[in-house]
């Protein structure tokens, strides 16, 4: 069982009392997975120079400068998925470019002084659309409820039984394939929804006083701004801007070291690497399992002047469940964000096209015509590939199985947003 999960810190607060779910949220519902030992380590070594390491570096740092603190990445450069393209103005990032409203973010960025570079997003730019069969559907609540509300009540309660998929949890095809496309980039048959919704599937610990009064209180906590329900901030320059304030202050930090370009297979070889325990070891990178199936995930930034796609609504963004189309998500990178993405007179979309359907470049290029306007687009570069694990029903049910001997951490483990990786971190080090 991951130790952490039951664990009572040193200064006796328990990690599910009512003051951690204000705190921390329905995160809480997330299980820790941290060596029993870890909080007494006078060295540690965290693999994973990603957000998730870099924000448990810094956590943990700032709370004991006692502790020596290494962090090892098999790249050269930090920050793991989240990377920012830019080009001639252009700013796209490659995966993550903002992020859904919880304090725990909110006081990362307020203790590296980030504050003003980061805003709420463009609250014009919600509005958020399916497309099927070259159809066009806007998504809202009453599109949702109009959909045979019987059954999706039913689907909701059966998920609380646990183990199930997001297809059988939100019977509502194609918009559970959209959603689950955006996020993992899969099918909702093949996703747990105790993972990628834990409150609603009531997975883990249940909140020890009214959910809608703990969030109430939640409210109260936001450093900078509080947020509007159902907003997303993000940070001019893009998320880069997260990462680059990360290792800037951790370089500061006398107690931590980075070592880039190691390449490391196990925990186990980092502890006889580096002559530590077993329990000193905190794994922040992608861990072997699922007989290592993963799906891949081209991402384009394309742009075109503001004439040229005049019809195209300001918005959030499209997801396109269609597997006869090379392309599954559009983002309005420009609309989206409160700082400039794109040249004066320029909107700029990042494109997602999963490997699976991807043909090539030009077949991307094309199917666009269709999807966002017949005009030739004055930028069209791809910009990176994403490489997503698979989380199968039954995936979350399955991570008490997991070796608590030394600690595991990040998006590869037990949760999927940049919310979820740098509360993880803050809950690791109230530990220490």
């Amino acid at each position: 069982m991951c130790y952490a999960s039951q664990l009572i810190g040193s200064k006796g607060d328990n990690l599910h009392s009512l003051e951690a779910w204000i705190r921390y949220g329905d995160e809480v519902r997330r299980p820790l997975c941290v060596a029993e030992d870890f909080h007494e380590s006078s060295a540690i070594c965290i693999v994973g120079a990603g957000l998730s390491g870099l924000t448990l570096a810094y956590r943990i740092a700032s709370k004991r400068p006692d502790i020596q603190i290494e962090i090892i990445e098999k790249s050269n450069r930090c920050g793991g998925v989240i990377e920012t393209w830019s080009h001639n103005g252009w700013i796209c990032d490659v995966a993550v470019n903002a992020t859904r409203p919880h304090p725990a973010f909110w006081r990362l960025v307020r203790d590296l002084n980030l504050g003003t570079q980061f805003s709420p997003s463009n609250a014009v730019a919600n509005s958020r659309w399916v497309s099927t069969s070259g159809r066009s559907r806007k998504l809202s609540p009453w599109f949702m409820l109009g959909r045979n509300p019987m059954r999706i009540w039913r689907g909701v309660k059966n998920a609380r039984k646990g183990g199930r998929s997001v297809a059988d949890s939100i019977p509502l095809t194609p918009i559970n394939d959209a959603m689950t496309l955006g996020i993992v980039n899969d099918y909702s048959a093949n996703v747990d929804a105790d993972f990628l919704m834990p409150s609603m599937t009531q997975f883990g610990e249940n909140p020890p006083r009214k959910w809608s009064k703990i969030k109430k209180q939640m409210q109260s906590t936001y450093p900078l701004f509080t947020p509007k329900r159902g907003s997303t901030a993000s940070f001019a320059g893009g998320m880069q801007t997260l990462v680059d304030g990360l290792v800037e202050t951790l370089n500061d930090f006398e107690n931590v070291t980075f070592s880039l370009n190691v390449s490391v297979d196990s925990p186990e070889e980092v502890a006889k690497m580096r002559n530590l325990p077993l329990s000193s070891i905190a794994w922040c990178g992608p861990l072997s399992r699922n007989q290592g199936k993963y799906t891949e995930l081209n991402i384009y930034a394309v742009g075109y002047t503001i004439e040229q796609v005049s019809a195209v609504k300001v918005g959030y963004g499209t997801l396109i469940p269609d597997t006869n189309c090379p392309v599954s998500g559009i983002l309005h990178e420009s609309d989206v964000h409160a700082s400039p993405r794109a040249p004066e007179g320029h909107r700029l979309f990042r494109i997602m096209s999963p490997n699976i359907r991807h043909k090539d470049d030009e077949a991307v290029k094309d199917s666009l015509r269709d999807l966002l306007c017949k005009s030739e687009p004055v930028l069209f570069e791809k910009i990176g590939i994403r490489r997503i694990p698979s989380y199968p029903p039954g995936y979350m049910s399955s991570l008490d199985n997991n070796n608590p001997k030394y600690t595991k951490a990040g998006w590869y483990y037990s949760g999927i947003s940049v919310t979820h990786v740098v509360t993880e971190a803050e809950r690791i080090a109230d530990l220490f």
